[in-house]
């Protein structure tokens, strides 16, 4: 790899990180000072780093290999495909899922892949805007606000079901011819997977707030004395959450009371600024300048949708997808235009929920 080709390979899949870096860099010296963080932010980074550990310590014990490897000898291949992503996406969050399922996907002896796949991606941000740890925006939105686990759902269960019973119908309809024409490796469990499944659960009750925080250092002392492995994480989403915390603290002074976000405009302002930042960064901008947590919410999961940089598990989908390809650029644009187009069909959906239900949030 040339050092050309090496630069352009960390803008591609670096653009965030550098650009929450050069954001903090840019507010910092624009005010004179380093930030402050709150022990709140602290304390969703340390959540966040041990989801990530125990992740990555499912996906390295063939856990999600052997479940999945279930799917090569079922019928309905799409259907079973896209609602899978769904409900994994609210446990594993929609990243994770996309990680597991669109790998699968490829490997299957089907056509319409493309299809599936963009099905998929919608599934993922569908199903894990659900859960308060379906998705980084969803963790970040529950800790900061101190919500609980009822007034959460009751918020946001409206889009994730109707957008279920939408991609049921839509998957139902996909004819994929489907060949079972190639062998099924048996896969073994190793024994940390039963290990980091009970870390799951531990995680999934400290962010429902039914335990306490510091119970969960458990995770990260277990991968470094037993499983290294598992510490290969997403440093870099980390890097971002942690510029952008203190780029919100910046703006926040920099901006002082100057900037008002009103409920009726707060879902369209943020579901707008996903589709050019992504929207766990649109999350953590403008959570700091709004006590309305049920129209940000609702607007960063819409947000989700639409173009491939909406939402990161989009663009985690469009790269598996793309590279797995070896035919003409045409087929690349083909796709891309095919992603865009489904995207913002459930986007303006996704817009058209909220102007339903918006009197009831």
């Amino acid at each position: 790899m040339s050092r050309l080709e090496f630069k352009t390979k960390i803008i591609k899949e670096g653009w965030l990180p550098i650009l929450s870096v050069v954001s903090l860099l840019f507010t910092s010296i624009y005010i004179k000072k380093l930030p402050t963080y709150s022990f709140n932010d602290v304390e969703i980074l340390f959540i966040l780093f041990g989801l990530f550990i125990t992740i990555k310590g499912i996906e390295n014990s063939s856990l999600f290999l052997k479940t999945t490897g279930i799917l090569k000898n079922v019928k309905r291949v799409p259907f079973v495909l896209v609602i899978l992503t769904f409900f994994l996406s609210m446990f594993v969050t929609n990243d994770v899922a996309l990680l597991i399922m669109v790998p699968l996907t490829l490997t299957l002896v089907i056509c319409k892949k493309d299809i599936i796949i963009i099905l998929e991606a919608l599934a993922a941000n569908a199903g894990s805007a659900f859960t308060p740890f379906g998705n980084p925006q969803n963790l970040y939105i529950y800790w900061y606000y101190g919500l609980k686990p009822l007034e959460f759902f009751k918020v946001i269960a409206p889009f994730s079901l109707i957008f279920l019973i939408l991609l049921i119908l839509v998957s139902l309809l996909i004819k994929a011819n489907y060949s079972h024409d190639y062998k099924v490796v048996e896969i073994k469990l190793k024994y940390t997977s039963y290990i980091y499944l009970g870390f799951l659960f531990i995680f999934i009750l400290i962010i429902l707030k039914l335990i306490p925080v510091y119970i969960g250092l458990i995770i990260p002392v277990f991968a470094i004395i037993f499983d290294r492995k598992s510490l290969k994480v997403d440093y870099g989403l980390l890097l971002t959450f942690l510029c952008f915390f203190g780029t919100s603290s910046n703006l926040k002074i920099i901006l002082y009371d100057d900037l008002k976000i009103y409920s009726h405009s707060l879902f369209f302002l943020s579901a707008g600024i996903s589709q050019i930042m992504s929207n766990v960064p649109a999350t953590l901008l403008l959570a700091k300048f709004t006590h309305d947590w049920k129209h940000l919410l609702w607007g960063v999961n819409v947000g989700g949708f639409g173009t491939v940089i909406g939402s990161l598990a989009n663009l985690i989908a469009f790269r598996l997808y793309i590279s797995s390809r070896e035919e003409k650029k045409t087929s690349t644009i083909k796709f891309t235009i095919k992603f865009f187009v489904m995207g913002f069909i459930a986007f303006f959906i996704g817009c058209g929920l909220y102007l339903v239900f918006k009197n009831f949030l």
